[in-house]
């Protein structure tokens, strides 16, 4: 069938992925799921490098990752803020959505992801978030000032 054709039949992605997870817990343990989630950081941290290697400056960074992240299904998009220097990394859809649902290290990996890719003196935070309710999740990201002299930036 082409593509379209096995679009007219039950997809049960999401739920194989959920018990995919739950098994995992359960045989491994919290600890083998957390090497499996962070195995999956490592590689997408690989991948995000490549591409954004030799790019200059914030707002190219975070365009190419909304371009990568709207490849991988994320209807993401890169907006500049209102204030100078700050850019949006939005994200309208979630094509893991019942996996992150059923463990949110999935979550607390991608925005370590982001911070790891922008790099130690970018700021992201996330503002809005699928799985407290909101529509999306977004991020607000912007250069952090340099950290004072015995401190530690909390990034």
């Amino acid at each position: 069938l082409s593509a379209a054709g096995h679009g007219r039949f039950p997809d049960r992605h999401g739920e194989l992925a959920v018990q995919l997870i739950r098994q995992m817990g359960q045989l491994m343990g919290e600890a083998g799921l957390e090497r499996l989630i962070s195995a999956r950081e490592r590689e997408q941290a690989a991948l995000y490098a490549q591409r954004l290697a030799g790019l200059d400056g914030l707002a190219a960074r975070v365009q190419a990752l909304a371009a990568l992240r709207a490849q991988e299904g994320y209807l993401a998009r890169a907006d500049p803020g209102p204030e100078p220097g700050v850019w949006w990394l939005i994200e309208d859809h979630c094509p893991i959505c019942a996996a992150a649902q059923s463990c949110q290290g999935f979550c607390r990996s991608e925005l370590a992801l982001f911070r790891q890719i922008l790099g130690p003196g970018v700021r992201v935070e996330r503002r809005e978030h699928l799985l407290a309710g909101a529509r999306r999740c977004a991020y607000r990201i912007e250069a952090a000032p340099p950290p004072a002299p015995g401190s530690s930036s909390p990034n």
